[in-house]
């Protein structure tokens, strides 16, 4: 599985036919990805576009574009023989329809469903369309949830709190450079499948345990993604992020307590370092020291000399 990649119809030379274009963008789809059968909007000009970012033995990918359908085929199964999960989620703004196990099933706009790449299943929808697939290893999910294959194709809501969770946390570990710790891999995927099982409702002992680390884990992620985003906000406090989470203030603290670094820490140490790196941009030499302070969140100037001098044993005029 790639480690990151992305390829779209725009990069395709531009003297191909739509078809021609198709046709190649879909050879590399099915070389990277896996075998299947695509088809794309007869009403609007071909456009696709996947990125694929692998996190550790997992592979996220995000898919946008004219595809209208997929089909796994028995012969693709047969020649393939990849029996790994594929957690769908349907980005775009309408319903997908689909076929498993001669049963349909319907994925909402927002909605997912848990598939597997060991048997056949087909998906349709509109003519332009968006979702999320997060493919699985067969023996990593198998092993932590035992009873999983009963909870295939059965549609996850969009309100559902671990499918939401689960997002949250896959989008910011896009976001992030890529894992290199075994131990931060083992991690990550152990999470990733326990929010999948919590999604699923998958059952059992073990599956439980797993909800439960999971869940505090992915909610710690959330609650430092707001931190990250937000902490140039000079109105940002514990009660804001809690309250956008649905958490409780005193959960937040709990969660953040855990990692010794508490909330007002963590956005002091966000704003002082961004504060820094601009005072030693000479990008930024058009910027008086007061604005760049107030950009990095400070509403106090005499505050903010006191703590970069506390943080860094030197004045912020020092450090231009």
């Amino acid at each position: 599985m790639p480690e990151q990649l992305l390829f779209s119809s725009d990069h395709l030379p531009q003297h191909l036919s739509e078809a021609a274009k198709f046709n190649l963008w879909r050879d590399i789809y099915i070389g990277e990805i896996a075998a299947l059968d695509i088809s794309v909007s007869d009403r609007l000009p071909f456009h696709a576009e996947m990125q694929a970012v692998g996190l550790g033995p997992l592979l996220l990918t995000r898919m946008t574009g004219s595809i209208t359908g997929m089909a796994r085929t028995a012969s693709h199964v047969a020649s393939e023989g990849s029996g790994d999960y594929c957690l769908l989620i349907n980005k775009g703004a309408t319903a997908m329809g689909g076929t498993f196990r001669q049963k349909q099933t319907t994925i909402a706009s927002g909605a997912a469903a848990l598939q597997t790449f060991g048997e056949p299943l087909s998906l349709s929808a509109g003519d332009s369309n968006a979702w999320i697939n997060l493919i699985v290893p067969r023996d990593l999910v198998a092993h932590a949830l035992p009873d999983i294959d009963a909870r295939l194709a059965i549609e996850i809501g969009a309100d559902n709190e671990a499918l939401r969770l689960l997002v949250d946390y896959c989008r910011m570990l896009e976001t992030r450079a890529p894992l290199t710790s075994p131990e931060l891999v083992d991690h990550t995927t152990n999470t990733i499948i326990d929010l999948v099982g919590l999604a699923t409702g998958a059952k059992g002992e073990a599956a439980d345990m797993a909800g439960l680390r999971g869940l505090r884990a992915a909610r710690l992620a959330a609650i430092l993604g707001k931190i990250q985003a937000g902490f140039a906000d000079p109105h940002i406090s514990a009660l804001g992020v809690a309250l956008s989470l649905g958490l409780s203030l005193r959960y937040v603290h709990s969660l953040l307590q855990e990692t010794g670094i508490g909330f007002s820490e963590r956005v002091l140490e966000l704003r002082l370092q961004k504060a820094k790196l601009q005072l030693a941009d000479r990008r930024f030499d058009h910027l008086r020291i007061s604005e760049i302070a107030y950009a990095a969140g400070f509403g106090d100037v005499s505050y903010f000399n006191r703590s970069f001098r506390r943080r860094f044993g030197i004045t912020p005029s020092a450090a231009r």
